[in-house]
């Protein structure tokens, strides 16, 4: 792999900074030495508003932008709010990208998400599998945005010879992952919602669909160590998968935070309810070709979450929006 570096003092914003992608990005950054960070809260800065982000770059001047911020949730949300997750998503990404390319940043790295890829991709989805077949419906309106900054992306690269280039992450969760029970995804609902069960001595928990979907999940931290890694890579793909390379059921994962929260109860399934995609495995062959390798298991890495759960909870800082 051909690498560059970018001095330490280099201006780097970091979108959606509060979120658990960029926070973790934030550690990730500060631990390689980078000091030079831009902040901005969702109150001091709103993405959607075009001027106010002309007006941020112009003030802050960025050379480096990671986008970080979106407005994400699990099968609930994406069905009950699709105007809101299609319009947020993409005017952000809009003006980030736009202004980034209107104030000569030197680099910009977008996050996308494994939604892109079509319902039917074959597994493990490759780049390459990307507008070949329909979307999954039950997330198409969050898909569309995210492939719309994808191309943006992309396209400006291609017009204008910007670096800009985007990450695919798969289903993620760590610190600071938000533990709303209807708007969050699967990984952070069943681990509150057995905590919770367990502290009532519940006799059982039910869960959505049949538990026979399969999914994907990377600790944030892993995340966040291969988007430093794709920063010092001098010419990335347009895009590229990151994922941990191994998928589980629902119904085992299930099982799998049952036990890690000492949850004793009954698991039932109410089949009434859609499972979603069937499976979502990444191809993360390019990314590992360039030395990346996530250091936690996913039993591991739930530990280390519902750690930060207890321990946020305790502080009453638990993200539960």
């Amino acid at each position: 792999m051909n690498t560059i570096s970018f001095p330490h003092s280099s201006r780097i914003y970091v979108a959606g900074h509060r979120g658990m992608v960029g926070s973790a990005l934030v550690r990730a950054l500060e631990a390689q030495g980078y000091k030079q960070l831009i902040l901005r809260t969702r109150q001091e800065l709103d993405l959607c508003d075009g001027v106010a982000v002309r007006s941020f770059f112009n003030q802050e001047k960025p050379e480096v932008v990671l986008i970080a911020a979106a407005r994400v949730g699990g099968i609930h949300a994406n069905a009950t709010y699709p105007a809101e997750f299609l319009h947020e998503n993409l005017a952000s990404a809009h003006n980030l990208i736009h202004e980034s390319y209107r104030h000569d940043v030197k680099r910009l790295l977008f996050l996308g998400s494994s939604c892109i890829y079509p319902r039917e991709a074959p597994q493990p989805m490759k780049e390459e599998c990307l507008l070949t077949s329909s979307l999954e419906s039950t997330n198409e309106a969050y898909a569309i945005a995210k492939i719309a900054g994808l191309k943006l992306c992309q396209f400006y690269r291609q017009q204008y010879g910007v670096l800009f280039h985007s990450a695919m992450p798969t289903n993620l969760y760590g610190p600071g992952d938000n533990y709303h029970l209807e708007n969050s995804h699967v990984l952070p609902a069943l681990l509150r919602r057995f905590h919770e069960a367990r502290e009532k001595n519940a006799s059982s928990v039910t869960l959505w669909g049949t538990g026979k979907s399969r999914r994907e999940f990377l600790h944030v931290d892993d995340l966040a160590e291969a988007l430093v890694l794709l920063l010092h890579c001098e010419t990335p793909p347009d895009w590229i998968n990151v994922g941990s390379g191994s998928d589980v059921t629902i119904r085992e994962l299930a099982e799998l935070i049952a036990r890690i929260t000492a949850f004793q109860g009954d698991l039932e399934w109410d089949t009434t309810r859609p499972d979603g995609t069937l499976r979502k495995l990444m191809d993360s062959s390019k990314l590992l070709a360039l030395g990346w390798r996530p250091k936690f298991d996913l039993e591991s890495g739930i530990r280390h979450a519902y750690t930060d759960f207890l321990n946020s909870q305790k502080k009453g800082d638990l993200r539960m929006t």
